[in-house]
């Protein structure tokens, strides 16, 4: 008797939370109908997006909205609704399930807002469902987006599919300040991590099938610092084949603008590249991108690692501080990956000094097809600039153009390609001029460029809103990290590092 008075009180209890739950969505009715499409926070109207994406839940971005209310469409009488006091929160697996049978066709999406004076619709608008699917998830650095002094920091993935985020390593488990984090074509597998502080190293993770993310190399704390050059290895690109990753190592400072609309400006003083051999532990070293007269950064090898893609400019005279003076162009030279051996010389890709701009970022796409760059006024750290806008070079036909649909009012800065190549996360301050976000979209196999969209999430006013930090260098992943943190940070806080070696080439 008791197990079904406990059945028929738990049936009674359930159903009553589903007709509460039920009461809350109210009926639009008497609804004012605008000619006008819905200005909805974030902005998806007429995106394209990955078959994979997590949900695209939003507000309007009138915030004396007192309710909103969306139903998603497609063309074979399907549809999905939800309604909410803040935010549209759809059911993830509904979600799902309507994406997957719509791969390759659009959705219609009609959003109804309530207001003091009662229900509006809006005009109805599209997303395009791209069959092009996007990888498993990014991973960046969280940070306030201060000048010179951090507090909590951390390395963060996120699983796109999902709103699920997790902490590799945090900067509360050890003295000292995390940042460029980078992957093999997206594997977790092959990993660098540097550390700037008191615990200062670079931690290397290194598969010796870099094809299979489940084998794991020992995560290794190296000295990147030698006698012969002039800092730490930074800003670390991969080579295809695992074997090699490419640095620069910088001498930096930055100073703080007096008038103008960028806060602060970040510059080299040194700079040279060099390329480390994972294998043999050697930096592989050439005098043709370690030259005093010039600032060499940025490097990233080629889509076939047969070619290294860099930014140079002229260094300043010593002592002056014109800074809007220095315009980096985009170079190439060539490199063997059997001899680890540089070539004899230095090809010009992109004059923007020529245009008075300069060019920093450069990442090619792993198809071998296009290159993505961003284009400023002047020097090298264009995140604080503005006027920063992504350019994309067909390295087919050496001809570059901005990509307008992607760019915005504001800072467009570091960006990646998804492994498929079809995809591109970047960053952005789109959204309110401050904080960094990451945005994605689509570059079909022509060049052709998609609206960019930002990053989702569960309700996102309430999440940027309530986080007041930057996404700094998003990068795609291809699976879950596997990153011990607790294990990286014994690491760190161990005295020991290993010391690289160096090895010359003196080819002219």
């Amino acid at each position: 008797m008791k197990r079904i008075l406990y059945t028929l009180l738990t049936s009674y209890l359930l159903l009553l939370t589903s007709s509460l739950f039920v009461a809350c969505d109210e009926k639009v009715s008497d609804a004012k109908q605008e000619v006008e499409l819905p200005q909805i926070y974030p902005d998806y109207v007429g995106v394209t997006i990955p078959v994979n994406i997590a949900p695209l839940n939003f507000c309007m971005a009138d915030e004396e909205m007192l309710r909103i209310d969306a139903v998603i469409t497609d063309r074979h009488g399907n549809n999905l609704h939800s309604q909410g006091d803040e935010a549209v929160d759809f059911d993830i697996d509904d979600w799902r399930s309507l994406l997957s049978q719509n791969r390759g066709d659009s959705l219609s999406i009609t959003v109804s807002a309530k207001f003091a004076d009662g229900w509006h619709t809006y005009r109805p608008f599209s997303i395009y469902v791209s069959p092009d699917s996007i990888d498993y998830g990014i991973c960046y650095r969280l940070i306030e987006p201060g000048y010179e002094v951090w507090s909590k920091m951390g390395i963060y993935e996120r699983d796109l599919s999902s709103f699920d985020e997790r902490a590799l390593i945090e900067n509360t488990q050890f003295e000292g300040c995390v940042n460029c984090h980078s992957f093999n074509r997206g594997n977790p597998a092959d990993m660098s991590l540097h550390i700037r502080g008191p615990h200062g190293a670079t931690l290397l993770r290194h598969s010796p099938s870099s094809s299979l993310p489940s084998r794991e190399g020992e995560l290794t704390a190296y000295n990147t610092k030698t006698d012969q050059t002039i800092g730490f290895c930074v800003y670390p690109y991969w080579h295809p084949s695992g074997r090699y990753i490419a640095y620069s190592t910088n001498s930096t400072s930055q100073l703080f603008h007096s008038a103008d609309s960028n806060r602060v400006e970040v510059f080299d003083t040194a700079s040279d590249l060099q390329v480390y051999d994972v294998e043999k532990n050697e930096l592989l070293l050439t005098p043709l991108l370690k030259q005093d007269s010039i600032y060499e950064t940025y490097p990233v090898f080629s889509a076939d690692g047969r070619s290294l893609y860099f930014c140079a400019a002229r260094a300043l005279p010593e002592g002056s501080h014109q800074l809007d003076s220095i315009h980096y162009n985009l170079y190439r030279i060539d490199f063997d990956p059997a001899t680890g051996k540089f070539g004899s010389s230095i090809d010009i890709i992109v004059d923007a000094q020529a245009q008075h701009k300069s060019i920093s970022f450069p990442r090619p796409s792993y198809d071998g097809r296009f290159l993505c760059y961003t284009l400023s006024d002047y020097g090298q750290f264009s995140i604080w600039h503005h006027e920063a806008d992504l350019y994309l070079l067909d390295l087919a036909t050496g001809q570059s153009r901005p990509m307008d649909e992607a760019n915005s009012e504001d800072t467009e800065s570091f960006h990646n390609w998804s492994t498929n190549s079809r995809w591109l996360v970047l960053s952005s301050r789109r959204d309110d001029g401050l904080f960094t976000r990451p945005y994605f979209c689509h570059i079909d196999e022509k060049g052709v460029v998609s609206k960019a969209f930002m990053l989702p999430q569960r309700n996102p006013r309430r999440f940027y809103r309530d986080r007041f930090l930057s996404f700094n260098v998003p990068d795609f992943i291809i699976s879950p990290t596997r990153f011990d943190g607790h294990q990286a940070s014994r690491i760190i806080n161990d005295e020991s590092r290993k010391n690289m070696g160096v090895r010359k080439d003196n080819t002219l």
